[in-house]
């Protein structure tokens, strides 16, 4: 049984089949064919017998066993966990034991999440060759992910029968926050090379008193700082180079990203609800602030206050914050302000930079939570980060042709101006604020920390 359910029927079996019913419907027109027919139905028939046993036959490698399983064999490599919003790579390999060429049709049975029906791949294998498949899956969603079977159907060189393998069944794969965003951060950061993702060389406009080196001067540096009896000393073929005196920035500084998981934050783009965009930002940003020798810590709240991570600088934090932003769940409710400043009041003692992410649509909707707001910059620096309508920006680029796009236009027009009005808004007030399209969230982010670090302000 466990044979018979391997076995397909390939197209070119039911093309022959058809070929064959029609030659015998012409043979009583023409009595003298029906013998060369039935002689070629018993010749096409001995070719199926054959192909089932190509197909079937236990190869070398299989020893005593008879079930042929090892006539063909086929992996799924896939990361341990994959990184929500990018492009994961994952392989699928494929060895022919055969001791002839077979054509392989792969399909992979990929969570539902996806909602992909095309994972079907096809490739032409001589014996004993290897291939590899590598093709990209991206997740919208954090959670688990179940992976189904590999399903590999082998056609021998006839190409009337098809035996079905599968293999890697049954495989639970965790997605979590865009680490893989975080380590392209960290390793542009490590190699002096952040502006290839948007990020600006933030001029210095005061520094500690605490001396570091002596080095080369390079584009946006202070020019108060040069060292001008280190440059005389240098002795350099190529002309002189000015030479800086380099100080350690303020360390240790509390990070806290708060992260508002209310209704507000439900809005999709590119797949992705802008909950997902901020929890991705808010790791890249916790990274770099440890980079930064900074303390890095997380507060979600909806409704009700949800998890903290008091901020800290040890090795394992990093982890301790991707745990905590992969078991982020939600209902969308209406956020509550107030508990939010109860509980930073609580729990938050020392001055720290609060990264509020959240989403304001107009002017009262920020005047509803902006006297705790008022308070939370009272006794901390409060940066609120919040979205622009990508879909209603296309709507004012476009040219309007009639009456109603006029009147949508209108509208649009003034959703952004409150927007705009939002951020004149919190500047009043003192409150720093960001206003930035989800794609570019992270980038703005990051650059907005370290202005506010190069000024001193943290």
């Amino acid at each position: 049984m466990t044979r018979i359910r391997a076995l397909f029927v390939a197209n070119r079996l039911w093309f022959a089949l058809i070929a064959f019913v029609l030659l015998f419907v012409a043979a009583y027109g023409f009595p003298w064919h029906f013998p060369l027919v039935q002689v070629g139905f018993v010749v096409f028939a001995g070719l199926v017998g054959i192909d089932a046993w190509l197909l079937f036959r236990p190869t070398a490698d299989s020893g005593n066993r008879t079930d042929g399983t090892e006539s063909f064999f086929a992996r799924r490599d896939v990361p341990a966990r994959l990184s929500n919003g990018d492009e994961n790579p994952l392989t699928i390999y494929l060895e022919n034991r055969y001791f002839f060429q077979v054509d392989v049709e792969v399909i992979d049975e990929i969570p539902f999440q996806f909602q992909r029906r095309d994972v079907l791949f096809q490739a032409r294998l001589g014996p004993r060759q290897t291939q590899t498949i590598r093709y990209g899956l991206r997740p919208t969603r954090r959670g688990e992910y179940s992976f189904g079977a590999v399903n590999v159907f082998v056609l021998s060189p006839l190409g009337l029968l098809k035996r079905r393998y599968q293999f890697e069944s049954g495989r639970m794969v965790a997605v979590y926050p865009s680490f893989l965003q975080m380590r392209q951060y960290e390793l542009l950061a490590a190699t002096n090379r952040l502006s290839e993702v948007g990020m600006k060389r933030i001029r210095r406009l005061g520094h500690s008193m605490e001396f570091e080196q002596v080095r080369p001067y390079t584009t946006g540096d202070d020019v108060r700082t040069v060292n001008w009896k280190a440059t005389a000393r240098r002795s350099d073929p190529q002309g002189a180079s000015l030479q800086i005196n380099a100080y350690q920035d303020e360390r240790s500084q509390p990070v806290y990203c708060l992260i508002d998981k209310g209704r507000v934050m439900q809005s999709p783009f590119a797949g992705l609800t802008l909950l997902d965009y901020a929890i991705n930002a808010s790791l890249v940003l916790s990274n770099i602030a440890l980079q930064k020798q900074d303390r890095a810590g997380i507060l979600t709240f909806s409704d009700q206050v949800g998890q903290l991570l008091p901020a800290d600088r040890r090795s394992g934090q990093v982890l301790k914050i991707l745990e905590l932003l992969y078991r982020q769940k939600t209902r969308f409710m209406e956020t509550d302000y107030e508990r939010l400043y109860t509980s930073v009041r609580t729990h938050i003692r020392q001055r720290s930079l609060l990264l509020l992410f959240t989403n304001f649509e107009t002017v009262s909707a920020l005047h509803r939570q902006l006297p705790y707001l008022r308070r939370l910059a009272k006794d901390h620096l409060l940066l609120v980060i919040f979205f622009e309508n990508t879909e209603l920006r296309g709507l004012l680029d476009q040219p309007a042709t009639d009456t109603e796009q006029i009147y949508l236009k209108t509208i649009g027009e003034k959703f952004a101006f409150e927007k705009k009005q939002i951020v004149k808004e919190l500047t009043q007030y003192g409150i720093q604020s960001i206003l930035t399209t989800p794609q570019n969230l992270t980038a703005n982010t990051v650059n907005k920390y370290l202005e506010l670090k190069a000024r001193g302000m943290i």
